[in-house]
């Protein structure tokens, strides 16, 4: 199923340091591309299991649903999908880690 998406970020510290990284760095240039991919569908990326979402997350995003998208280099990008008025899909970014 293909579900086009907005991208956010889930708060306003990891999309500033997502704007601090160098425009050659290639964090920043994979982190562009999996936006890319997640405005052109929610659910690029793989489902994590429900049991296997980290409590930090639901206490802190009250989420529940969990995505990553694999980056190059080990790198990973967990969001999540929420609806914003019924009819328009959200792919939050949480983090990116290692």
């Amino acid at each position: 199923m293909i579900k086009p998406s907005k991208v956010k970020f889930a708060s306003q510290k990891l999309e500033e340091d997502f704007n601090s990284l160098k425009e050659e760095d290639p964090l920043k240039k994979s982190i562009k591309r999996a936006i890319k991919d997640l405005q052109e569908n929610a659910f690029f990326g793989i489902q994590i299991p429900k049991r296997l979402i980290p409590k930090e997350y639901i206490i802190k995003y009250d989420t529940k649903n969990l995505w990553k998208y694999d980056l190059p280099q080990g790198w990973r990008l967990t969001y999540t999908i929420t609806v914003e008025n019924e009819v328009q899909l959200i792919s939050a970014i949480l983090e990116w880690s290692h």
